[in-house]
């Protein structure tokens, strides 16, 4: 094994150590307020998690968006760290290579980068607004980084046909 794949195996765990909290911790606390008659009334206090955004979607019935999320932020993030395994053990076997363009081809249809841009953009908005405010979460960031690592991992990792 060469050490560019070396190196992009770290990176891939490394990742995932970084999609984790990523999913779970809180990514974005969105504030709305309403001023009346000189006084400052609360209208919404929201803080949620990549996880806890997928289950209130579903508990509000928007299923289809929950399960937007729930593909492309998790379900093939974790697909693809899992297929990296057998990549890596079936050293000489043709099927390695078609597994690795499978899980390139996957990597093009994974919303992780798309939706860290997107909280991003969701957060600056609500900054630029005077009775909303918003506030990137510690997920924001392991999120971000997880999408960083795990495309310069893949971007590394070299699978001769």
């Amino acid at each position: 094994m060469t050490s560019r794949n070396r190196l992009a195996i770290a990176l891939s765990i490394i990742s995932l150590a970084l999609l984790w909290p990523g999913l779970t911790q809180p990514v974005l606390t969105i504030r709305a307020t309403l001023q009346l008659f000189g006084t400052t009334r609360e209208l919404s206090n929201e803080t949620r998690s990549v996880i806890g955004a997928i289950q209130s979607l579903h508990a509000s019935r928007n299923d289809f968006v929950a399960g937007l999320i729930l593909v492309f932020s998790v379900l093939i993030p974790l697909t693809k760290a899992a297929l990296l395994i057998p990549i890596v053990a079936m050293r000489q076997s043709p099927k390695r290579y078609q597994l690795f363009v499978f899980v390139q081809s996957m990597s093009k249809w994974s919303m992780a980068d798309v939706f860290a841009v997107g909280m991003l953009i969701a957060l600056l908005a609500a900054k630029g607004t005077a009775n909303l405010s918003a506030a990137a979460g510690p997920g924001l960031y392991f999120f971000t980084a997880y999408c960083l690592v795990s495309n310069a991992a893949f971007q590394l990792f070299r699978i001769e046909a």
